[in-house]
Order: structure tokens, then C-alpha cells, then sequence
């Protein structure tokens, strides 16, 4: 798991356990936000994101279109 060196494991680790179980959720912009930081910083893997919530490949795109939009981090996808 990648994180700043600021913060300690267990705050890390404690950061995505936040992400939803399943895709029975609504999926307010900062869920989706969560999904994608965890995917950028390699907690879950794209196709691991893509499976739990039955993400389709575009929409995950869509989520981090809107995430890089409006000011996440620059990091591009690495499980594409």
C-alpha cells in the first residue's frame, strides 16, 4: 500500500477500510473519490474496484475523470 510517509500504517489502513462492501451503496461523489484514491494508491486493484462494485470500464474512467477534475491526485490508473 503506497501513503505518504507522514502517516503511520494503521491510520492508512484505517483510511480505506471506510471503502464500501458491495455496490449496494449510493454513490455520493466523495465514495467514488475513495474508490478511485484506492485504486490509484494501489489498496484495491482496478479489477478488484471493477468486481466488488460491477463497475463497468467506462465508468470507472467517469469517476476518475471527475476525481483528476477536480483536484485529486495526478497519478494515472495502473491497473488499466
Amino acid at each position: 500500500m503506497a501513503y505518504p510517509r507522514t502517516i503511520s500504517i494503521a491510520d492508512a489502513i484505517k483510511s480505506y477500510n471506510a471503502l464500501p462492501k458491495t455496490h449496494r451503496v449510493h454513490w455520493s461523489k466523495a465514495r467514488k473519490d475513495d474508490v478511485v484514491r484506492a485504486v490509484h494508491d494501489k489498496s484495491i486493484s482496478f479489477h478488484e474496484a471493477r468486481s466488488r462494485y460491477l463497475l463497468s470500464r467506462s465508468e470507472f474512467e467517469q469517476w476518475e475523470a471527475d476525481y483528476l477534475a477536480s483536484g485529486g491526485n495526478s497519478t494515472q490508473m495502473a491497473d488499466a
